[in-house]
Formats: structure tokens, sequence, C-alpha cells
């Protein structure tokens, strides 16, 4: 099961390297135009854009690293460098975030009113139309392969994708004598990065912290206690080592089951979480239950 996995983290990787390639594009075409045509929101957007050309890098070296099979010093394997890298990115994110925040804050209070020129929001569309095509790429890649990584690196085309639209629409309000649109638009840019990096801040925290949905516990439980011969689920525990979910289970058998009985129980339990709820590991620790 590590080596299928390996391999799907390997395809994976034509994901991130895919949209480091198209930010790289679309963050240079905006950065020049957005300077050439005097567009706030434009600037904003091609920063934003390059944020994401590090959380792909972080994401790519994170799978790298994550296929990386156990060692002396990792005995659970490396699966989690993909979280230590979204870690990273979401606080270089958050910064740039609120440096567009306070750039656009400044241009609005000086009251400077550039009306933008119109190819700007040429550039916001064509940026759409490319980022909405590697989201349905990546989209459809994180399905085939089960990649929850790749797949929240999709959710994120998809949304620079909606930002590129605003910035479009903010770019041709401008172009009608309504220059402020633009630096509000700007605005909206930065505190959607910021707003990014800190649920990306959070979920990477969470899942480094040992976090694990409550939820996932309690359905394990239950069909844990299904199974004949368990007299009592004495404990569930999970946690995650990148998109990979281990579980340990303590369950309480009749004291008078033998060794082999009860080891074709455990082996139940791991065929359970393993094929209804596509478990990674599980451990199973068998106690009495003394009556």
């Amino acid at each position: 099961m590590a080596n299928d996995r390996y391999q799907e983290l390997k395809q994976a990787e034509k994901g991130a390297i895919i949209s480091i390639v198209a930010y790289l594009v679309i963050s240079i075409l905006k950065l020049l135009v957005g300077n050439w045509a005097d567009s706030e929101a434009l600037r904003a957007d091609g920063l934003n854009n390059a944020t994401d050309i590090i959380a792909s890098v972080s994401v790519l070296i994170g799978l790298k690293v994550s296929r990386k099979p156990a060692d002396e010093d990792h005995r659970y394997g490396h699966w989690k460098a993909e979280n230590v890298a979204s870690l990273i990115t979401s606080l270089i994110m958050i910064a740039v975030g609120l440096q567009v925040l306070y750039s656009s804050i400044q241009t609005v209070i000086s009251e400077r009113s550039e009306s933008p020129d119109s190819i700007a929001a040429l550039v916001g569309i064509v940026s759409a139309v490319i980022m909405y095509s590697v989201y349905f790429y990546n989209k459809k890649l994180a399905e085939k392969v089960k990649s929850s990584g790749l797949l929240a690196a999709a959710k994120d085309n998809r949304s620079d994708a909606w930002t590129s639209i605003g910035t479009a629409v903010a770019v041709f309000a401008a172009t009608f004598h309504l220059p402020w649109v633009d630096s509000v638009a700007a605005l909206v840019v930065g505190i959607l990065i910021v707003k990014t990096g800190i649920d990306i801040f959070k979920e990477s925290t969470f899942t480094l912290s040992d976090g694990f949905d409550i939820a996932l516990i309690q359905a394990y439980k239950e069909e844990i206690q299904k199974i004949p011969g368990i007299t009592r689920v004495q404990s569930v525990k999970g946690r995650n080592y990148g998109a990979n979910i281990y579980v340990d289970v303590v369950v309480e058998m009749p004291a008078q089951l033998s060794v082999k009985q009860s080891h074709a129980i455990a082996d139940q339990i791991e065929a359970l979480l393993r094929d209804k709820f596509g478990v990674f590991e599980i451990d199973v620790h068998v106690e009495p239950d003394n009556q």
C-alpha cells in the first residue's frame, strides 16, 4: 500500500509543476501590465499569484520529501513534510497580503486617482481562463491519485480565477471614471491573500499538532463496535501524516478467546478501517473484558 501511495504522490507532482508554470507566467504578465496601465488591482493580483508560486513550489517539495521511505529517524515516514511546507507558505502569504493592504490603504488616503488602461481588464480575463484550465486539470488529477493536498491546490487555482475576474471588473469600472473602484479592488485582493494564508495556517497547525476530526473518530467507533466478538471499543485515536490517516484502536474482547481468535478480529478491524474509510495504517490493541 505504501508503494502505491508513493506512486500517487509522484503523479501529483505534475499538477504542482503545472501550477508553478501558470502562476509564473500570469504573475509576470500582471505585474508588468499593472505597472504600465497604472492598475492597483492588477498589481495586487500579480503579487497574489507570485505568492502562489511559492505555495506551489512548497507543495512540490513537500510531495517529493513525502515520498522518502521511513528511516531510523522517521519511523512513520516523511509524510508530514507537505504540512510543514504549507505552514511556511501560509506565513509568507500573510506577510505579502498585509503589504498589499498597506499599499492600497496608502493609495486611498493619498487620494491618488489614476484610471488604468482597459488592457489591464483583458489581462485579468485571460488569467482567469488560464487558472480555470489549471483548476480543472488539477482537480481531475487529485481525484485520480486521491491527493488531498493537490485538491486543495486546485481549489486555490479556482479562487485565483475568481480573483482575476474581480480584478477585470474593477478595471472596467475604473475606465468609466470610477478609479477608486480599482483601489478598493486591491484592498479586497489583499484581504483574500491574508484570509487564504490564515486558513492554510490553521489547517497546517491543526494537522501538525495531531488534531483530528471528531466526527470521523465517532464513525470509526460505531463501525468497529458492530464487529462480532468485540464487547467494547475502549478508545480510538487518529492523526494525519500528510494525506495519510493513522489510527490507534483499543478494544475489549472476551477473555476466553484464544490469541488466534482475537488476532483474526483485529484483522477485521484493520480491513474495515482500510476499505471503508481509507485509513493508511491501523494499530489495534486488545484488552480482556474480564466479564
